[in-house]
């Protein structure tokens, strides 16, 4: 095996860029730098932040992927809260390591926000309204039918 003849004046953000393909994209009139990766920082807050609506929470996960300022602008450029998750579920595919489409992310964000808004389907229904057995916890065992059935009487016409 021969190692690989290095350069030694490449630095290595010049290295990132050629292996991760960075670019950029224009977003409601903003250029932003195409995530590439999650920051370890990000990775980090996710966690915490995760069930915060508080503004300063969410420009600080949008500032991380993105850019420090971007929201405003985004804001100030108009957008809505559609446009928004769909920028955000497209950035967070690429920082994943997968590139999709606007229109992807946006069938993903439409197709989640279709399933938080469905009721259980009926199996699942009916299951959690089954009494469950005393002794198991499972559910009764039904009673068969010859235990508890009738004869049927037949008419003396």
């Amino acid at each position: 095996m021969t190692a690989r003849k290095s350069d030694k004046s490449e630095s290595f953000d010049a290295f990132w860029a050629e292996v991760t393909g960075a670019g950029t994209e224009v977003i409601r009139g903003v250029e932003v730098r195409i995530p590439t990766d999650i920051p370890l920082a990000m990775q980090q807050r996710v966690k915490a932040l995760e069930d915060s609506e508080a503004e300063d929470d969410i420009r600080e996960m949008v500032g991380l992927l993105f850019s420090a300022d971007v929201l405003d602008a985004w804001r100030d450029a108009g957008m809505g809260l559609l446009e928004f998750k769909t920028v955000l579920a497209w950035g967070m595919a690429h920082a994943g390591g997968t590139k999709v489409s606007f229109r992807e992310a946006y069938d993903t964000v439409m197709a989640a926000e279709a399933d938080a808004g469905k009721a259980p389907n009926r199996a699942t229904r009916r299951a959690a309204s089954k009494p469950r057995s005393g002794s198991t916890g499972g559910p009764s065992k039904r009673t068969s039918s010859a235990s508890t059935g009738s004869t049927r009487t037949r008419s003396r016409a």
